[in-house]
Order: C-alpha cells, then sequence, then structure tokens
C-alpha cells in the first residue's frame, strides 16, 4: 500500500511553497496531500494555525507520516487532534524564531520561539536547510531555558541535538551548468539578488557599492529580487547614484529570464545579515557564478574562504572596505566557479527518501544527511 504523507506549511511564503512541491516532485513514490495557510499576520499565524485547521477533515483521516513547516504549532495539533499524536512527525525548519531579526517593537516576544521549542520536542526528528540554522536553534533553546527561573527540565537541549539533522532545500539540477563559464574581470557584472528588506542589508550594498566606485573600479550591477510596497530607502538611492552601472533593475517576472541572468552575471554579491541557507547566492554559484559574501551566517558552509570578506556588522563602512579589498583580489586571482554539487536536487533526493521512509518505519537515522 502507498504510504499517505500529509505536508503541512502555516505560513506557505515563496521559499517553502517551492521546497514543498520540489519534494513531492522528488519523492513521487507516496500519497501527498497539502494543507497551508497564506503567509500573512505572521504572529496570528504562527499562534493560531492549529486553530485555523480545527475542522479541517484531512486531520481526522489516518497518515503514515506528517511533515511540518517551522510555523506549524506541532505540539498544539497533536494535542487538539489525538490520532495523531501517535503519527510519525517531521519538523522542517527553513528558519528559527530565535535567530531571526526582530525590530524593537518585537523584542522579548517569547511566543515564536516557544512555538519553535514546542514543535521541535513533538516532532520525532526535525530537519535544517543548515548546519548554522541547527546550530543558532539549539543556542537559542539554550539561552531560553537558562532564562527559566525555576523547574528546567535536563537534558533538552540534549535531545534536541539528537533527533536533529541537516538536509537543505535542494536547488534545481536544471541550474547548473555543465562546465566552467569564462568570467569578465575586467569589468564584472555583480548580481544582488535577494528579498528587498532590511535584513538583507542594502545599506551595507549602497556603503560598498559607493567604496567600489570610489577606488574607480569598472563594475555592471543587477539588482534584483522580490520586492514590497514598502521597501528600504536605500534602494532608490542605489538606483539613482549608479544608474549608469545598472543592467538589471527590480523583481524579474518571468523565470526564464532571472535564470539567464544567473548565467550572464560574473559575481554574485551577499550583504545579509540573515541568511538561514542563502538560496540565491547557491542559485547563482550553481549557474556559474563567483560568490562575493560576509563571512557569517550558512555562507561558511558552501562558499570557499577566499570569496568571504571579513564580518563587521558594527561597522558597515569596514564591511564595504572588507568587500572591497576581497573583490580586488578575486579578479587578480581569477578563481574558478564552485559548483555547490552537494546541493543538487538529484544529490539530495535519496537522502529525503531516506529519512522519510525510516520516519514511516518507525526508526529514524539519528545522523546528519548531508
Amino acid at each position: 500500500m502507498t504510504p499517505r504523507i500529509l505536508l503541512l506549511s502555516a505560513y506557505d511564503a515563496a521559499s517553502h511553497q517551492r521546497w514543498r512541491n520540489q519534494l513531492v516532485a522528488m519523492c513521487p513514490d507516496y500519497h501527498w496531500q497539502t494543507l497551508t495557510l497564506p503567509p500573512r499576520f505572521f504572529q496570528w499565524r504562527i499562534r493560531g494555525n492549529p486553530v485555523s485547521w480545527l475542522a479541517e477533515p484531512c486531520l481526522s483521516q489516518p497518515w503514515d507520516l506528517i511533515v511540518a513547516t517551522s510555523m506549524v504549532d506541532l505540539a498544539t495539533l497533536r494535542g487538539l487532534h489525538p490520532q495523531l499524536a501517535t503519527t510519525p512527525c517531521l519538523l522542517y525548519m527553513h528558519e528559527n524564531q530565535f535567530a531571526f531579526p526582530v525590530s524593537e517593537q518585537q523584542q522579548g516576544r517569547l511566543e515564536p520561539q516557544m512555538v519553535n521549542l514546542y514543535s521541535a520536542l513533538a516532532a520525532d526528528a526535525v530537519a535544517f536547510n543548515s548546519a548554522w540554522n541547527r546550530d543558532s536553534f539549539l543556542r537559542g533553546v539554550d539561552a531560553l531555558l537558562d532564562k527559566m527561573p525555576d523547574a528546567v527540565p535536563p537534558g533538552v537541549v540534549q535531545a534536541l541535538t539528537e533527533k536533529s539533522r541537516v538536509l537543505p532545500v535542494p536547488i534545481e539540477d536544471r541550474l547548473f551548468v555543465d562546465q566552467g563559464r569564462a568570467l569578465n574581470w575586467r569589468c564584472p557584472h555583480l548580481l544582488w539578488n535577494h528579498r528587498w528588506e532590511y535584513d538583507k542589508g542594502p545599506d551595507r550594498l549602497l556603503t560598498f557599492l559607493q567604496t567600489l566606485a570610489g577606488r574607480s573600479m569598472p563594475f555592471r550591477l543587477s539588482v534584483v529580487g522580490e520586492g514590497f510596497r514598502r521597501y528600504p530607502e536605500a534602494f532608490d538611492r542605489i538606483r539613482h547614484q549608479f544608474a549608469g552601472y545598472i543592467e538589471h533593475w527590480g523583481f524579474m517576472d518571468s523565470r526564464d529570464e532571472y535564470d539567464r541572468l544567473l548565467r550572464e552575471a560574473d559575481v554574485v554579491l551577499s550583504t545579509a545579515l540573515h541568511d538561514f541557507q542563502g538560496l540565491a547566492v547557491l542559485e547563482a554559484m550553481a549557474s556559474g557564478c563567483v560568490a562575493l559574501v560576509p563571512d557569517r551566517l550558512a555562507y561558511r558552509e558552501y562558499v570557499p574562504e577566499p570569496c568571504r570578506y571579513r564580518s563587521d556588522e558594527s561597522s558597515p563602512e569596514a564591511e564595504a572596505r572588507a568587500a572591497v579589498n576581497c573583490l580586488e583580489q578575486i579578479m587578480v586571482d581569477k578563481p574558478a566557479s564552485t559548483s555547490p554539487d552537494a546541493w543538487r536536487a538529484s544529490r539530495l533526493a535519496g537522502r529525503y527518501q531516506a529519512l522519510l521512509d525510516d520516519l514511516i518505519a518507525g526508526h529514524p537515522r539519528l545522523v546528519d544527511l548531508l
């Protein structure tokens, strides 16, 4: 009989949609049922998804496995639907609320963090998209438990560590170039391809470009990515100050055109203060770009050290100088692009399949799959 898997995505943002569609496509030997909620009203969504799904008929059906994303309040969901209490559960952590940047108004809000913690405790296995995501989650849990005034149970972090493993969001095989391509080091095409939000460091991008222009270095620039009605002012300043350098600007509606841009650019640039895996950088690297990223976050897991500039979160100016220095050295050394082959969908499909099979059989392997 074909195993039945219920896939729950409580905050179904674009990256979550991509992952779950890939998962279903990579593992076609199961019967999949998907339950999602739109990615809006974050505070209500992360705390209220069990109520939103309270009357969902599929939660009363028998399943061989539940796969839930990190926004799902898995502990409450299993409590409200006792028939799910004995169903194996995999929690997939695209992000964790302990390492997610928050505004001053959000400081001290424990509820999103507690949802992550309770869900991880309720799951039979927890998969993270990067080692940095996993490690920052475990550090956050440890710090939170240290703040509890009393009645702190022993062994929580150890138990979570033992059920955790790293299993990245895959990069589609079609994006990988078969061999290294020629890059333009005389006038490199720089690509910044991230969400247009503060945590991706647009102010740092502006400072970097100003520093770069101040050294009279030739370059071309594409700034693309998902934008919103309200976005940081730095983008308007970049567009005005560097209009003569710009090749592409703004969100690209056509995936084919975006893929073409990945293959045309020379250097993929990140200024992010927050990135749990870095799909934008991985995609560009697969397409033949050389990366230029800060020496922090998940980038250390796949970007070669010579392509990581010194991180200085306290000084955008010092970090910009370090980034320009790194680019100058890259232009001298002319390194070949590094393909992130371990992140290929075809390489990861079997590892996903093995984890799902083990959970359904009732004995997940407690090892990293990467």
